[in-house]
């Protein structure tokens, strides 16, 4: 009785200030709309004690409830992640608690290589369902807005090697190299010498398999390796979705790193989800502690203020920028799409659990980018201290191959 007369205050103090497409399911059959509007979304609470979960309706409580089972949520992805939204910004303050906490966590290579493994070794045939062709998992560039998905991804890593002015016969590195999209591009266009790193095994075993049926071995070299035990110098370094995984105190290290594998004149470029908070909080209301818990441990968001000054730490310069904030938003409404397309089979690969956990993710990931909670900069650089002639004098050289 007590928790019907809490729930029912907590009702009607959302109704008062928002109108919402959702339906209350309880546990004795009776239920509850937010508004005169047909629901899209419903929640249904099995038992009384799952109502705690509402009283206190942080990302992370609702998303850890509809993961873990403890209440049952049907409706599209994205009406589900705006209304819980909705639902947080009408009984939560965005301060203490639910604000944008900074972790600030230790990172070592046993731990970094355990997080990706838990990420990125579900299996291929799960990423397959939602990704392009090529498995490129990491934001897609839209030069119209109009394009498929497998045309944005191809869009982005041909943008990202005229950015870094590839020549042919040149050494690159792919940091965090995923299932080898890059560095297969990279020698089938210009014939470069290329080496791609990752930490997930079976990224390593189809990428090595696709270099293999490409006739490419010669050129492309896959390797199960920590960046940080690569040696040599190389006349181009990508990483791409990877820096994510380095955590805070470890980005000046980071890029002292690629600075140490870098030839004198050498250009790289670090492509990377970033925090719009200056002080490198994560998503308000709990997003970041979901997303921690079940879908990136150990991963970490820096300001790009905070990026450019570890570039600098590292002793490299930064010589383009350039925001792509809304080409994610995009590319994860697509992910979403797909996925939820796909539901069937990606449940069977997945099992239900991880399911949901990826249900609210991708959807999570492309209302955090479409309002501007996170952001995502490609930042070009080199050595620090390079002759100015060293540069070309413009931009142009980034967009002479886009159609």
């Amino acid at each position: 009785m007590f928790v019907q007369h809490r729930l029912s205050a907590w009702i009607a103090g959302v109704r008062s200030q928002v109108a919402l497409p959702l339906r209350i399911e309880l546990w004795n059959g009776q239920h509850i709309d937010f508004s005169a509007e047909a629901p899209r979304v419903t929640i249904r609470l099995p038992r009384a004690s799952a109502a705690r979960y509402l009283l206190t309706p942080s990302l992370a409580n609702l998303g850890a409830a509809y993961v873990e089972g403890a209440i049952e949520v049907r409706g599209a992805a994205r009406d589900m992640i705006a209304i819980v939204n909705a639902l947080a910004r009408a009984t939560l303050k965005a301060e203490g608690r639910f604000a944008r906490l900074v972790r600030g966590m230790a990172h070592d290579k046993r731990g970094d290589a355990a997080a990706i493994r838990y990420h990125y070794d579900v299996s291929n045939e799960f990423y397959a369902q939602f990704l392009d062709a090529e498995l490129v998992y990491s934001c897609a560039y839209f030069e119209r807005g109009d394009e498929t998905l497998g045309e944005a991804q191809l869009k982005k890593i041909d943008h990202i090697l005229n950015k870094i002015r590839l020549q042919p016969g040149q050494s690159l590195l792919d940091i965090g190299c995923g299932w080898g999209a890059l560095p297969l591009r990279a020698a089938r266009r210009y014939g470069a010498r290329c080496v791609g790193v990752t930490l997930s095994e079976k990224q390593c075993a189809l990428a090595r398999a696709r270099v293999a049926d490409a006739g490419l071995g010669h050129l492309v070299d896959i390797r199960l390796q920590d960046y940080r035990d690569v040696r040599g110098q190389f006349d181009r370094i990508t990483s791409v979705g990877m820096f994510e995984h380095v955590g805070l105190r470890h980005l000046p290290e980071y890029f002292g790193a690629i600075h140490a594998l870098l030839a004198p004149d050498g250009v790289a470029l670090n492509h990377g989800i970033t925090s719009t908070d200056p002080d490198n909080g994560g998503t308000p209301y709990g997003g970041g502690e979901f997303i921690g818990r079940y879908v990136f441990p150990r991963g970490e968001l820096a300001h790009v203020g905070q990026v450019l000054k570890a570039m600098q730490q590292g002793g490299l310069e930064a010589y383009d920028m350039e925001n792509l904030r809304r080409h994610y938003a995009r590319t994860c409404a697509l992910w979403t799409d797909n996925f939820e397309a796909r539901a069937s089979e990606i449940r069977r690969l997945a099992g239900d659990k991880r399911f949901r956990i990826w249900h609210v993710y991708l959807a999570g990931c492309h209302y955090a980018f479409e309002h501007d909670w996170i952001s995502l900069y490609q930042i070009v650089c080199g050595k620090a201290g390079q002759p100015t002639a060293a540069l070309p004098w413009s931009r142009r050289h980034m967009y002479g191959e886009l159609t």
